[in-house]
């Protein structure tokens, strides 16, 4: 089974496209989903978190405060490091598990989404990369929306990931998000017409 990597950079808009993907008949694993899963009480993950970072971290219930924890890494990248060090071996855990389920199905392909997928160096558990593309002023617009965050906050998020460009550069398909969702959805079709439907494995 053909086993691609969505990635691109915060707010460029990765989700749409697995959407239409998966609409497609695509096996979609999304990487974070598996982080949400791979950090909730009582894991290994959680309790680490929990010890580097403290219980201000903790929602009510014991669940991550994402908000809060994106606070601090964002804003500190030994934090970010430390962070990434807890988590990262967990998501490929997790993601390895998903992957052998995805085998035994009969979906053309499987993608998986992830935005650190190159940071991370989870490149080589795919077969081929496309990467979604916005440019920067883009991002910042889509993320404040979106998270609710100031213009500062915002461009430290994109200041933590590889620049856009440079991301781009890693896929042989680039879906250029900075249109209409018909214009993104025209790309994701014709890729697909052309890479999976035209070279089924």
């Amino acid at each position: 089974m053909l086993v691609i990597g969505l990635t691109g950079g915060i707010a460029s808009g990765k989700s749409t496209v697995a959407r239409i993907l998966e609409r497609l008949g695509a096996t979609i694993i999304d990487a974070d989903l598996l982080a949400r899963e791979a950090v909730l009480p009582g894991t290994p993950a959680h309790r680490a978190i929990v010890a580097a970072f403290g219980t201000e971290v903790l929602l009510p219930d014991a669940t991550i405060d994402r908000k809060a924890l994106g606070r601090i890494v964002f804003a500190n990248p030994d934090a970010r490091r430390r962070l990434e060090a807890i988590t990262h071996p967990a998501i490929a855990r997790l993601s390895q598990a998903r992957l052998t389920e995805a085998h035994r199905s009969d979906a053309p392909a499987v993608f998986y989404v992830a935005p650190l997928l190159i940071e991370a160096g989870a490149a080589g558990r795919v077969d081929d990369i496309w990467v979604v593309y916005a440019d920067r002023e883009t991002q910042l617009a889509r993320l404040t929306e979106r998270d609710g965050i100031g213009r500062g906050e915002a461009e430290q998020r994109l200041a933590a990931q590889m620049p856009m460009d440079e991301k781009a550069s890693y896929g042989s398909a680039v879906i250029d998000n900075r249109g209409t969702s018909e214009e993104t959805e025209r790309q994701v079709v014709a890729l697909w017409r052309e890479r999976i439907e035209k070279n089924p494995r």
